[in-house]
């Protein structure tokens, strides 16, 4: 295979795992992939741009069913990853069935035309956020919805500085960047949107207010009075990528501190609504309400690329302004596809299953902590958890190259999720997940890392 420099092993730039080139991924490439693979692979790279936790990729894939990805070699893996759009299982019958029928009558619906379908799934969409939260911008993915909800953010408050947190991600988009905190997003980039002010997280397990939550939110108070003119706080309610949850109590001070300083908040739940914390919406666990709701990934079910960003009545005021105006802004086959994934989370009662899941989930993972010394916390909500791994419990140092080194250890018995933070096992599967198949993801995880420390 074509040869890459591996000139990208700093550990500081390692937040999601591997990074395309380390040498337990040319280790991987040797024994787990067979010359066909390798043949299909090396076009891969020869023709896609090569970026940080992309490309040059590590298999090829033919198909994909549940909580399943296929490759062309015939292996299944259970996919704990999904680039978080597999709540209802990849491949869904009934929204694969909703999809082919609205194809053969409206696929498209040109600008300053709409369509039932479009107003149905807006309709649905304000249903299911509390009080006036009613206004919708549709939007073919993620970071387009953060845009959007910044420059609203603008014109609401006439103010233009906005604080988030470090480490934070928002989408890869120059403007999305600018407010996100994950410094590999922003290498090379120059000057990035300005108004930005970073502020250190709610982290339990580490960071320098040492779970300290009152520290972070002293520190918010302290931005919010010295600069004065800021007006948005944009934040994940609970940061998915290697998982953390900040407390009721956190949310609940800092929802108050935004309304004292005038300041709209803007939650980002791109990769976590829709069920993936056991709610709708993550919020609904902390009893707040965003100013601003950007939702996306899953959203489309893992068939159309849909986002939307959801917002306040009295916010309706801005005609003037074009604030996001996309090709696909009113697609009817986003609509059908966002429709249909909401119709069948709520048909199929996945909330309560989800639950159910947590439960077993913790019980399973916590065992696994006292079992194996690598693993220092175990956190999660639903179906989305994070393992953290260090080399020593009470240094916290991180245990890098031993998760890189499960990873790959899962992924030879098929379990396949990423690596947040250079250390951080993060697990997410399907929704439509049955108990069988986390047994076996379980077991696939407790496997491997018993492969580690032998």
């Amino acid at each position: 295979m074509e040869q890459y420099e591996l000139n990208n092993m700093d550990e500081n730039k390692k937040t999601e795992g591997d990074i395309n080139a380390s040498p337990a991924r040319e280790a991987w490439l040797r024994s787990e992939i067979n010359e066909d693979t390798k043949h299909i692979l090396d076009r891969d790279a020869r023709f896609f741009l090569h970026q940080s936790m992309s490309t040059p990729c590590l298999d090829v894939l033919q198909s994909c069913s549940g909580p399943y990805i296929e490759n062309i070699s015939g292996k299944k893996y259970l996919d704990f990853h999904g680039n978080n759009v597999h709540q209802v299982g990849y491949a869904n019958p009934s929204l694969i069935a909703n999809i082919v029928q609205q194809l053969q009558t409206l696929p498209f619906s040109p600008r300053r035309y709409t369509n039932v379908q479009a107003i149905n799934f807006a309709e649905k969409l304000a249903s299911l956020a509390p009080s006036d939260l009613n206004r919708v911008l549709l939007t073919p993915n993620g970071s387009s919805a953060i845009g959007i909800a910044l420059k609203l953010a603008r014109a609401v408050t006439g103010k233009f500085k906005v604080v988030s947190f470090w480490d934070s991600f928002h989408g890869a988009s120059l403007d999305a960047i600018s407010v996100g905190g994950e410094a590999v997003f922003r290498e090379s980039m120059g000057p990035l949107m300005p108004g930005v002010e970073r502020i250190p997280p709610p982290v339990t397990y580490r960071g320098i207010f040492e779970g300290n939550e009152k520290k972070c939110l002293e520190y918010l108070e302290y931005v919010f009075s010295k600069e004065g003119d800021i007006g948005a706080f944009i934040a994940e309610t609970i940061r998915n990528t290697d998982v953390q949850l900040p407390s009721k109590s956190f949310w609940k001070k800092a929802r108050e501190l935004c309304n004292r300083y005038g300041v709209l908040l803007i939650l980002d739940e791109i990769p976590i609504a829709l069920g993936r914390t056991g709610k709708m919406f993550a919020f609904e666990h902390y009893k707040i309400e965003p100013d601003i709701l950007c939702i996306g990934k899953g959203l489309g079910g893992g068939l159309f690329p849909q986002a939307a960003m959801i917002t306040r009545d009295e916010y309706n005021r801005f005609a003037d302004i074009s604030l996001g105006h996309y090709t696909h802004e009113k697609s009817p086959i986003g609509a059908v596809a966002g429709l249909a994934t909401i119709t069948f989370i709520e048909e199929e009662g996945l909330l309560e299953k989800v639950k159910a899941d947590e439960a077993f989930l913790k019980k399973a993972l916590d065992a696994m902590q006292l079992k194996y010394p690598l693993i220092g916390e175990v956190r999660g909500m639903g179906l989305l958890w994070g393992v953290e791994l260090v080399k020593d419990r009470k240094t916290k140092e991180k245990a890098i190259e031993e998760a890189e080194k499960v990873m790959y250890e899962c992924l030879k018995r098929g379990l396949s999720f990423k690596v947040s933070a250079g250390n951080v096992l993060q697990l997410s599967p399907a929704l439509t997940i049955s108990r069988k198949e986390l047994n076996k993801a379980l077991n696939i995880l407790d496997e491997s890392l018993a492969a580690i420390h032998s």
